[in-house]
């Protein structure tokens, strides 16, 4: 399973770039919100060093309008992933932008069907939303199971994004129910990283260098 960054705060998109982990990006209008600068130059800066899939996501309701804002989207860089809602309108979007070679990310899967219809349509993803189900008492990494059996079964190309991660378990549940990738939070990858076994032997491999070399002195 690759590991994707969610977030449009380029300063946290270089932090876990800088760790070798980050194989994408995933942004939404809500996180280019929260950066408070051009969505396009965010994306642009982004580019610049990250050479996965960034994925920047339309706001139309209607096909044309979505086409028309994804091929917008792809002129920003070769690497731009379209991100379109699971609706009938952001369906035929899908197909029409599919077929002129832009990749897709369709999102807001809650549920097996949504996902198949989205990678017949031609979706190079599909995100269903871990999280949000979790919420409502669902449960996500299941869904994210069943879109995997039914993916493996039919020989479906389309990549699963683990998205909505909330904790570090998620992650693991993602990986073991069969997503591709988890699109997942700065303060959670950060929160991944910790343990505090390995605090604690940090502490002690770091104590008893001092001490043996106090003695060799």
């Amino acid at each position: 399973m690759k590991f994707f960054i969610d977030t449009a705060i380029v300063d946290e998109i270089r932090a876990a770039h800088r760790l070798g982990v980050v194989a994408g990006v995933t942004t939404n209008p809500s996180l280019m919100a929260k950066a408070g600068q051009d969505p396009k130059k965010v994306i642009q800066e982004i580019a610049s060093f990250v050479d996965g899939p960034i994925s920047a996501e339309v706001l139309a309701e209607d096909a044309d309008g979505m086409v028309r804002e994804g091929r917008e989207w792809a002129k920003v860089a070769p690497q731009v992933t379209v991100k379109v809602p699971l609706t009938a309108e952001g369906l035929a979007a899908t197909r029409v932008l599919a077929d002129e070679g832009i990749k897709v990310n369709v999102t807001l899967i809650f549920n097996a069907s949504q996902a198949l219809l989205a990678a017949r349509a031609g979706a190079a993803f599909v995100s269903p939303f871990i999280g949000r189900l979790d919420d409502i008492g669902a449960n996500g990494s299941e869904l994210v199971r069943t879109i995997a059996t039914i993916f493996k079964e039919h020989h479906i190309a389309t990549e699963i994004i683990a998205a909505s991660i909330r904790r570090p378990l998620d992650i693991t549940e993602a990986a073991l129910a069969g997503a591709h990738i988890a699109t997942v939070p700065y303060k959670v990858l950060l929160a991944a990283l910790e343990h505090p076994l390995t605090k604690a032997g940090i502490e002690r491999f770091a104590e008893d260098w001092r001490q043996v070399t106090q003695k060799t002195k």
